[in-house]
């Protein structure tokens, strides 16, 4: 059985009752879907600093950049106690061997983006980052993350997957110990799948792969590394998969009867019109792979980046 994928997850996600009211907030899209795919890391800041279940809620107050963390009826800053908590556990999970990991959103502690933040006159703006989704996200800048609120956008689940996905390949693959034909073939294999999210990032890295640049390996593999992972982050349009689809059915120019190079056509033509969804043409592209034995884009890893039981690909 293929290793899961290792994730960083906030603990009450998994249904463990550590919030503040004794309670839980399970995701069961989380554990009973991807679950099959993923193995979870879980941290709750608040129980793993010492502080116990039920306890007195907790918010944010102040700059924005730089927040205290007090209770709200007792008014105890537990801001410097968190902070060191966070520093000594991102660095225990640096060592985990994380592809990602999914916060809870909204948290003081844990929320990755528009978690309130309170002012003098009590009043919140939705302008914070949890103490320890702000220590985590610094010490792996790169590393994909989101909040289970965000997971419920399909463009945002499916870029996400797909991130922790390419990077659990990078690493089998190419990683730490590989060589220049790892890195070589692993740039072939994600050709469209880069393409389809910038090809800017793409020509950067494939010039990283080429024998002529004067880098040491290990600085080469990290630089490559970390612009899969920018390029990977960046949105893929319906445009950018069309060229992108358009540009693969160029290997099939003398393979196609007139009739297939029309429903092709209409195919992505509906696609870009928001009529059906990618896994259509992706679906048409894999028959005309199949047909045809294409082999190159057999090998893409664009056709199937991430498991296509988790329909990922399914909205328009």
């Amino acid at each position: 059985m293929e290793e899961k994928i290792k994730i960083g997850i906030s603990r009450c996600l998994l249904g463990d009752k550590v919030r503040y009211d004794g309670g839980h907030q399970w995701d069961r899209y989380l554990t009973d879907t991807l679950g099959k795919y993923l193995s979870f890391v879980p941290v709750c800041p608040e129980v793993e600093c010492g502080l116990g279940v039920p306890r007195e809620p907790m918010r944010l107050e102040g700059d924005p950049n730089d927040p205290k963390l007090v209770t709200l009826r007792s008014r105890v800053d537990y801001t410097e106690r968190m902070k060191a908590w966070a520093r000594a556990r991102t660095a225990e999970l640096a060592r985990e061997g994380l592809c990602g990991f999914i916060f809870k959103s909204g948290s003081p502690s844990s929320g990755m983006e528009r978690v309130k933040i309170y002012g003098p006159k009590g009043s919140p703006a939705r302008s914070g980052v949890g103490l320890f989704a702000r220590a985590f996200m610094d010490r792996f800048p790169l590393l994909p993350v989101e909040d289970e609120g965000r997971l419920h956008d399909p463009e945002l689940r499916e870029n996400f997957i797909e991130r922790i996905f390419a990077l659990k390949r990078w690493r089998e693959e190419v990683g730490k110990e590989g060589d220049m034909k790892a890195l070589v073939r692993f740039h072939t294999r994600h050709k469209y799948q880069i393409l389809s999210h910038s090809r800017l990032h793409y020509e950067q890295m494939g010039r990283l792969t080429a024998q002529s640049e004067r880098m040491p390996l290990k600085k080469r593999l990290e630089t490559y590394q970390d612009l899969l992972l920018a390029a990977l982050r960046i949105k893929a349009t319906p445009k950018r998969h069309a060229d992108v689809l358009m540009h693969m059915m160029g290997f099939f120019k003398k393979d196609l009867s007139p009739s297939e190079k029309a429903e092709w056509l209409d195919c992505i033509a509906d696609y870009k019109g928001g009529l059906i969804p990618l896994i259509v043409p992706i679906t048409l592209l894999k028959h005309y792979v199949r047909k045809y034995d294409q082999l190159y884009l057999k090998d893409q890893t664009y056709l199937e980046p991430h498991p296509l039981e988790l329909k990922l690909r399914n909205h328009c």
